[in-house]
């Protein structure tokens, strides 16, 4: 059985109180046509407005039940309240049951289910650049070849961004979630029939299908969040879900070089350990397939949180997909947001995929060490995800942490670009741990800063346009980076990322903080909404009333 999620207090501007209990709507649904979306609190006509009984409304405000009384024209909120005169009772409240915001058990089961499947998902990335020496001499390619099989991952994200989210905002969850798994899987066993070494190609179109996948994997977490799970635990729940993708990245780090360890002077052992990894691979995504089908729901039957409820009462015919996009461009902290984040992951991107040629540079026949380090990067970065994700539902502080997480990358890189020479491959674990806990732990950051400046827009758009940027900074940083690293080695190429993550420091102090999801859980109506309240039927002859609501202050 769910059980009712905790209220937050509503904050409301003086002279002007708002029942508890009432929801905010996207302004321009008609009067009398609004969903009802009881709170938990006494039935219709009792419930108290702010420690008073709701027949003193009318008395304090002067509104109710007389004529609209409108505000100063600066003010930039509307709510809708139904009247309720002394002793007046709701038609329908006593008859009929009423739907609540309420939590669902099940929202663990999607949550896991999500991210195992995102796990397998980027295990796949990751698999041949951890052993790029490996694939290369078997498959008799060139480790530009090989870094294709990773970049392929972010060249496909691009184009197909936009249609993948569309199909997200307009088909739903579920659906999407089918088609990330379903081609992951799909993907998985073409990879089965390319171990022979004159099928590069097969293994290159698995890894594109995969790359597909991806698409309708990434943009999830923040989505997953919102729609199943409360105010109080919606940023550890992101950030657990973006934990499933980061642990796949570990466990590509460290089993390749298990189960293929470097064996070229014996072609058939090697072709055996590459096969048991496909196949083994191919195995687990099957399964998680399977869930997907049985377990995945598109949605719980209460809504988790009042902006939540506030989104699914909007009217469907309202929503408009490229409206959205052209809200989300207009909008400058997000549009800041979209470069800082797009520098930060594309960094990682390009650090996880020329990782196995750093250190054997400096460490030559250590592949397996090179994994192991790969693997304590996105530990540190995993536990550093979880902390951000608790630290930003019990303090909301978004923009404040996000700005520190950034320093403290910087400088781990930098400390881990002068450190990486020196002979000690220890002296390498412990930096390139520093440097996942900080870089890594941003990710989830990114997403949440990303749903509280832009509510009420999609969030799968939202989250599907930072990943976009960062798959084309990983691209321009992972070519570049090369590049250089071939070129003049990897301390040139970790300098030229060092200097990309300083720009990110400074955009993003500049990112102006408003949480309007925050605000709309609380109370404070700061974005264009209206509301109705959720403890009685929508009256056709509702009288409408100008609240003033106060702002959060930006940083």
């Amino acid at each position: 059985m769910a059980r009712p999620d905790d209220e937050e207090g509503a904050a409301v501007a003086p002279g002007h109180p708002l029942a508890k209990g009432y929801l905010p709507l996207p302004r321009g649904a008609p009067a009398g046509k609004e969903s009802v979306e009881p709170q938990n609190g006494p039935k219709a006509g009792t419930f108290p407005v702010n420690g008073a009984p709701r027949d003193s409304l009318a008395a304090a405000s002067g509104v109710l039940g007389g004529p609209q009384t409108p505000l100063a024209a600066e003010e930039e909120t509307q709510a809708r309240l139904l009247p309720a005169g002394a002793g007046a009772e709701t038609p329908g409240a006593e008859s009929t049951p009423l739907p609540r915001t309420a939590l669902s058990p099940r929202r663990f089961v999607v949550l896991l289910i999500f991210s195992l499947y995102s796990l397998v998902n980027a295990f796949q990335w990751i698999q041949y650049s951890i052993i790029s020496n490996v694939f290369g001499g078997f498959y008799g390619v060139t480790l530009l070849h090989i870094d294709w099989l990773s970049m392929v991952y972010m060249v496909a994200y691009v184009p197909l961004i936009f249609p993948a989210t569309w199909l997200l905002d307009t088909r739903g969850l579920r659906l999407t979630a089918l088609l990330g798994s379903g081609l992951n899987c799909l993907g998985a066993w073409i990879k089965c029939g390319s171990v022979q070494q004159h099928l590069f190609w097969v293994t290159m179109l698995g890894q594109c299908l995969c790359s597909v996948a991806q698409v309708f994997i990434l943009g999830l977490p923040s989505r997953i969040a919102s729609v199943w799970f409360g105010p109080k635990e919606v940023s550890t729940a992101c950030a657990t879900a973006v934990l499933g993708n980061q642990l796949g990245t570990a466990v590509g780090f460290l089993l390749p070089p298990v189960l293929v360890p470097n064996t070229q002077n014996d072609t058939n052992l090697l072709a055996y350990n590459i096969s048991t990894m496909f196949y083994g691979t191919s195995a687990v995504a099957t399964l998680l397939f399977i869930l997907t089908a049985i377990a995945f729901k598109e949605k719980p039957r209460y809504p988790p949180s009042q902006a939540q409820a506030a989104l699914q009462d909007s009217p469907p015919e309202e929503y408009s997909y490229k409206k959205s996009i052209r809200n989300l461009f207009k909008n400058i902290p997000f549009v800041l947001l979209l470069i800082t984040y797009g520098i930060m992951t594309g960094a990682f991107y390009s650090v996880s995929t020329l990782l196995n040629q750093m250190i054997l540079t400096y460490h030559e026949g250590e592949e397996v060490n090179a994994g192991r380090i790969g693997l304590t990067l996105v530990v540190a970065g995993m536990v550093g995800s979880i902390l951000c994700g608790l630290w930003l539902d019990y303090t909301k502080t978004y923009k404040q942490t996000t700005l520190i997480v950034y320093i403290l990358s910087f400088i781990g890189m930098v400390i881990f670009t002068f450190t990486l020479d020196l002979g000690y491959i220890i002296i390498v674990f412990v930096t390139g741990g520093v440097l996942g806990f900080f870089m890594t732990g941003y990710l989830p950051l990114g997403f949440e800063f990303a749903v509280e400046i832009t509510y009420p827009e999609s969030e799968g758009t939202s989250s599907g346009l930072l990943n976009a940027s960062a798959q084309i900074f990983g691209i321009l940083f992972t070519l570049a980076q090369g590049k250089l690293t071939s070129d003049y080695g990897p301390k040139a190429g970790n300098i030229f990322l060092c200097v990309w993550m300083f720009i990110g420091i400074i955009l993003t102090a500049l990112i102006k903080s408003d949480l309007r999801r925050h605000n709309i859980n609380i109370g404070i109506t700061n974005v264009d909404v209206k509301a109705v309240p959720a403890d009685s039927p929508t009256d056709q002859e509702s009288k409408t009333v100008m609240l003033s609501k106060q702002s959060e202050s930006a940083i």
